[in-house]
């Protein structure tokens, strides 16, 4: 899920070479300590990450520029947020699956029957999105390659920062999922059979913890159709909820994770039935892909007609839709393509091009855009 730094009240601290000058003891110091930076952004930059990396602090670069391991999460500070903020999200959402499922009708509950029930799984996916986007806030907490991928469509993010976010957040979810099952791998054996594995429509499948699965009497597309309007949905609120000219949404950024926990609960509550609503590829390949290497077999990528390329590829289409959607009913701010001339077909013709400027990186970075 998204987004950007979650409190535009405190603008943060970026550094000049004459701010670190002033801390430096010696010229050949300070040599060293510019020929660091300098190599830091040039690598930052490759990786299609802003040069200046986010610092809140000062000492933070100067004490750490010498060390190999600080300089390494200077370079990646914002992929491994994605990476973090995105197997937190799993390890709630996944979590909250597993105890659902497999304690079921267990006598020893509170209630006598289980230790919850489908609301609860909204929760925990609501929570664990919510928990992601505090962790992941200087990356922009998006979470989720859809919404990266209609954030460079509609406000500007670099495309050479979709690649290594992309990565990021599988590989997120890919570990998040995998803990989930190293965590229940005991609960799942007494719920299937020691070693047995099995997906949907078994009776006794455990691979839907990790990955979704649809509904046996859904047509294929009713099920492209399933996830693509949850996922209209999911962006149009967003950017909703992101776009301070909107009179509600203007001043509350720092609600906005909370108002994201709102949202995936409802998404959960109102659409989740048919195919679970993943509405996002990295919280359902990375998993999915997990589940396929610790034991659950090919059937992971057969069941439901094949239906794993699905929540691949309908997120992307209905996340662009719904920014479209928003973009061009409500949206008047000038980061949109639609509102420029040819609603910005030209532009978007040479997106291999396009570079986000400095200014407008910072007003990303500390909340004053909408995504």
């Amino acid at each position: 899920m998204s987004q950007e730094q979650l409190n535009p009240d405190k603008p943060e601290t970026i550094l000049t070479h004459s701010d670190h000058q002033e801390h430096v003891s010696s010229p050949q110091v300070a040599s060293s300590f510019e020929g660091a930076t300098s190599t830091l952004s040039r690598a930052r930059s490759k990786l299609g990450l802003h040069p200046q990396h986010p610092v809140k602090y000062e000492d933070d670069e100067i004490h750490q520029m010498n060390l190999l391991w600080p300089r390494i999460r200077l370079v990646l500070r914002e992929p491994f947020a994605e990476f973090f903020g995105t197997m937190i999200m799993i390890l709630f959402g996944d979590g909250s699956v597993a105890q659902v499922l497999l304690s079921k009708n267990q006598a020893s509950a509170p209630g006598g029957d289980g230790y919850g029930a489908y609301q609860s799984i909204s929760w925990g996916w609501g929570l664990g999105v919510m928990l992601g986007i505090y962790v992941a806030g200087d990356s922009g907490a998006y979470l989720n390659p859809a919404i990266t991928f209609s954030s460079c469509i509609y406000r500007k993010l670099p495309w050479r920062r979709f690649p290594i976010y992309f990565v990021a957040q599988v590989l997120g979810a890919f570990v998040g999922s995998g803990i989930v099952y190293a965590n229940y791998l005991n609960a799942i054996n007494n719920y299937e059979g020691h070693g047995i594995r099995t997906v949907p429509p078994s009776n006794t499948a455990t691979a839907g913890i990790f990955c979704t699965y649809p509904q046996t009497f859904l047509t294929k597309p009713g099920q492209f159709f399933s996830e693509f309007i949850a996922s209209t949905i999911l962006m149009f609120v967003i950017f909703a909820l992101k776009d301070d000219r909107n009179g509600l949404s203007k001043g509350s950024t720092n609600w906005f994770p909370l108002s994201l926990f709102f949202l995936i609960f409802g998404l959960g509550a109102c659409f989740g039935f048919e195919t679970g609503y993943a509405i996002n590829l990295a919280r359902d390949f990375g998993p999915r892909l997990m589940s396929y290497a610790v034991g659950y077999g090919p059937q992971v990528w057969s069941a439901g007609g094949y239906y794993f390329w699905i929540p691949m590829v309908a997120p992307f289409c209905g996340c662009a839709f719904g920014g479209f959607l928003y973009d061009f009913f409500i949206y008047t701010g000038p980061e949109s393509p639609l509102n420029e001339p040819w609603l910005g077909f030209k532009h978007f013709f040479r997106i291999g091009t396009h570079q986000t400027t400095y200014e407008h990186d910072m007003k990303m970075r500390n909340g004053n855009h909408n995504v």
